[in-house]
């Protein structure tokens, strides 16, 4: 039972440390038990394999598929710093190769193009962009921050998209900012209309879902495009919000909520530190 709960904090320390979720971070603890022998399985959660024990349905943990490891939005914020504080070189995942070779490969063990070489050769250019991800989680290790960005990477090197833009061929506009308010008071100031009027004024919002001081889904105003947000505490007077403007048509619309969402989190943060 002690290795047990050491093993559990060591998990949240990594957690802390990196913002993955609690799977995520448990998996990549025991892929490394091989070098930690002392490291202990934990008993699984409800629905979860413990290595060498297959989910149902999944056949072998070889042939089982990863769990997603990244949070929404699905790809990184445009701008955001990586688990680790490497600095992009040309603005985040908005160029191909938005890391220098040294971070990356100190980051997932592999430089760019070892990495675009090792993807062209399992057949990455036809396959989704959920299936790449899971398969530089799942079968090379690599955390879900850096296997996402792995896969944009790649998909803009291999004109598979354009910087900010989906597979689908539709856009995705990134936003994001850290406020000195508690998490919940920046749930708040996008879930009370009241409130969201003061920074995002005129603007119609239909909440779709929400989970409180975590996420919220919603429609936007246009009447086509959505929202995505998610909520993180950094403390317990400091916060971040990530927000990903979905489903934009068109290269020059989402330049235009660049402009737009870059002065509204600016507004956010002047009215929430007032």
């Amino acid at each position: 039972m002690t290795r047990q709960k050491s093993f559990k904090g060591r998990v949240r320390a990594r957690m802390d440390k990196t913002s993955e979720r609690y799977s995520t971070a448990r998996r990549q603890l025991l892929a490394k038990a091989g070098a930690e022998p002392g490291a202990p399985p934990e008993p699984a959660t409800p629905g979860q394999a413990t290595p060498g024990q297959a989910t149902p349905g999944q056949g072998t943990p070889e042939q089982a598929t990863p769990e997603p490891a990244a949070p929404e939005p699905a790809t990184p914020p445009e701008g955001a710093t990586p688990p680790g504080g490497a600095t992009p070189s040309v603005g985040a995942l908005g160029a191909r190769r938005p890391y220098s070779d040294e971070v990356v490969r100190a980051n997932t063990g592999r430089t760019w193009d070892d990495w675009f070489a090792l993807l062209d050769a399992w057949g990455a250019a036809e396959r989704p962009h959920p299936e790449i991800a899971r398969w530089v989680a799942g079968e090379h290790g690599v955390g879900g921050w850096w296997a996402q960005g792995v896969t944009v990477a790649y998909e803009q090197a291999r004109g598979l998209r354009a910087p900010g833009q989906r597979r689908g061929g539709l856009f995705e506009v990134n936003a994001s900012k850290t406020v000195a308010v508690p998490v919940d008071r920046l749930y708040q100031a996008f879930a009370d209309p009241a409130l969201r009027e003061r920074w995002l004024p005129g603007a119609t919002v239909e909440v779709r879902t929400a989970q409180a001081a975590r996420s919220i889904r919603a429609n936007w105003d246009d009447g086509s495009t959505r929202l995505v947000v998610a909520f993180t505490a950094r403390g317990e007077s400091r916060s971040q919000v990530a927000l990903a403007h979905q489903r934009v048509p068109d290269a020059t619309t989402a330049d235009q909520l660049k402009r737009f969402w870059r002065e509204r989190m600016a507004a956010l943060r002047q009215v929430l530190e007032a």
